[in-house]
């Protein structure tokens, strides 16, 4: 049996500068993709005080206005007024148009099963998808509650139930675990800036987080905190800046809670800024797709599954299955059986997920939408490769 154990996840909210560099990177990409769904594009973003830096390089027949949809999203953020806004923020890029014929221009729809493999990879790698049985969402229990916890502090904003907090938040969850299975939260910590002139005093900000964050988040939950736990709000005092004129951001460092908060492996790569051809981002997906569909069959309580890529192959060169000792069945037979049940060549991954398409379909994008709401697990919508439509044929 396993030990017992305590583990901790951090999330962070939408005006996280990192967050703000994601977010930014991934709406690029919807722009580029609702013009053009072919469109190959990949890109990054740095935040500091008063400054965005983007650079991107593009093979595509869409025309965007990169510095002014930067803007946008730092004024939906939040990001309109003293300090660091969207208005007065320099937006400095650095861009590189590559030939077209870079473009993957064909409609994967479309295609015969030996034309898919045509479409080759162009990024070697290896992914990682995680499920369990901690969550409805098949995610690991501090990952799930503190980015919930993220998400509450946006709602609180939003709705004025607590209009002076600042978008740039973090949260941390810990959590007890008894052999495996999480018994109590052990702890929470909310770091939370304010905006406006004038500081709530700390007794009355902790007041207001209890009755509009924690308690919305845990209600209805099973493991919820009790008597003794821990509840940390600004451990370090209050925070007279918060956002980018108090730190800096950029892409792609923010993975683990972009993940299963470190309770799983992942590949450590960015998943946001990145077209659908990037086996970096959609091999994640798809490794994600496939682990949640064996624990939903029962096969497992925890699963993960890896998948590894080299350049010039349109499959994976391996496929590994992980249960941890909770299988029900031996490991490669469900390696087997995922490799009959799920098509894992990159064509096939965006021609199921329907991966190009995605932001054209949803008002406001879909990428751009992904980092604050959650790549995995519960989001804006049921993403497709959330699904558990390949759980009975698993079984």
């Amino acid at each position: 049996m396993r030990k017992s154990f305590l583990f901790t996840s951090e999330s962070v909210a939408e005006g996280h500068p990192d967050r703000v560099c994601d977010t930014i990177a991934d709406a690029i990409v919807d722009r580029f993709l609702q013009q053009d769904p072919y469109s190959h594009v990949v890109t990054e973003c740095a935040l500091s005080k008063g400054l965005v830096f983007v650079a991107a390089r593009f093979a595509s027949k869409a025309t965007v206005d990169i510095p002014e949809l930067a803007r946008q999203v730092v004024g939906e953020v939040g990001y309109r007024k003293e300090g660091f806004n969207a208005s007065e923020c320099t937006v400095v890029t650095s861009l590189t148009a590559q030939p077209l014929e870079q473009r993957y221009a064909w409609d994967e729809r479309q295609l015969s099963d030996k034309e898919l493999d045509r479409i080759e990879v162009r990024n070697q790698t290896t992914q990682f998808g995680f499920a369990c049985n901690q969550t409805p969402e098949f995610m690991p229990l501090p990952i799930a509650m503190a980015n919930r916890l993220a998400r509450q502090l946006r709602t609180a904003r939003e709705s004025k139930a607590i209009p002076y907090l600042s978008p740039d938040c973090t949260t941390q969850v810990g959590v007890e675990f008894v052999e495996g299975v999480p018994q109590r939260i052990h702890s929470i910590t909310l770091i939370v800036g304010q905006q406006g002139k004038v500081q709530v005093e700390p007794a009355n900000l902790r007041n207001d987080l209890l009755k509009h964050v924690v308690g919305p988040v845990f209600a209805g939950i099973a493991v919820k905190p009790d008597e003794a736990t821990d509840v940390f709000v600004n451990p370090r005092g209050g925070f007279a800046k918060s956002g980018p004129v108090a730190h800096s951001g950029m892409t792609g460092r923010k993975t683990a809670s972009d993940t299963y908060g470190g309770y799983a492996r992942h590949a450590g790569s960015a998943l946001s800024g990145k077209d659908p051809c990037r086996m970096d981002r959609v091999g994640a997906y798809a490794a994600r797709y496939a682990a949640k569909n064996v624990v939903a069959a029962g096969l497992a309580e925890e699963c993960e599954v890896q998948l590894s890529y080299t350049i010039g192959q349109a499959r994976p060169v391996s496929i590994e299955v992980r249960t941890f000792g909770t299988g029900t069945v031996a490991e490669d037979l469900i390696e087997s059986r995922l490799a009959e049940c799920i098509d894992f060549r990159l064509g096939a991954i965006i021609r199921d997920f329907d991966l190009r398409h995605l932001p054209s379909k949803h008002k406001g994008g879909f990428y751009a939408r992904l980092p604050v709401n959650g790549h995995f697990g519960a989001s804006f919508t049921e993403l497709p490769w959330e699904k558990l439509d390949k759980a009975q044929q698993l079984r």
